[in-house]
């Protein structure tokens, strides 16, 4: 049982190095407007996060299996290969707290976001996943940097702190892309 939480720890130490320390330009942003918000406990977190990754692994599969878009199809891959590791690390650290996590689901509204995905295709689909990417990671980071400081469990803590240069990163670069922040508006 050890093994598997020391080598998702490592895993989270190389994603962690591999970003920026201090997130900076657009998610700084989106963490600078959560703040005064309240954390979820520990089960809605690892339930909200565990549906984030989740989400992003899908949405990401979906993209890969059609897209023509070269930045796009390497920012999906970076996405499941990212997600999957902070989903490892996600069970790894509720597992040290002594919480059962349960598999990843996806609540209602993602799954609704997936559907739509699957309906869509060419540049359409391709538009779309930018969109839901964008308010998907606005709403991963703000729940991530929430619970790093505010959450009522230390190996969460460390997990959600861990995910916030991450998520930064990919909210950063999607902002980045043409048609970046266009349509990231909070109501879609």
């Amino acid at each position: 049982m050890k093994r598997p939480i020391l080598a998702a720890a490592a895993a989270a130490a190389a994603l962690v190095g591999a970003c920026a320390s201090t997130p900076s330009g657009p998610s700084a942003d989106v963490i600078a407007a959560a703040a005064g918000q309240a954390a979820p406990d520990a089960a809605d977190f690892v339930r909200m996060a565990g549906a984030s990754d989740l989400y992003e692994i899908q949405s990401s599969q979906i993209l890969l299996s059609g897209s023509q878009d070269e930045a796009l199809r390497r920012f999906a891959t970076m996405m499941i290969e990212h997600h999957t590791r902070t989903t490892a690390t996600l069970t790894a650290a509720a597992q040290q707290a002594g919480l059962a996590p349960r598999p990843p689901a996806l609540d209602s509204a993602k799954a609704q976001m997936i559907r739509d995905l699957q309906t869509a295709d060419g540049a359409a689909r391709d538009q779309l996943y930018r969109r839901q990417q964008i308010m998907a990671h606005r709403e991963a980071l703000t729940m991530h940097s929430l619970y790093a400081q505010q959450g009522d469990t230390p190996q969460l803590k460390r997990a959600a702190a861990s995910a916030v240069p991450i998520v930064a990163q990919h909210f950063n670069t999607l902002a980045a892309m043409p048609g970046g922040e266009s349509g990231s508006h909070p109501g879609h």
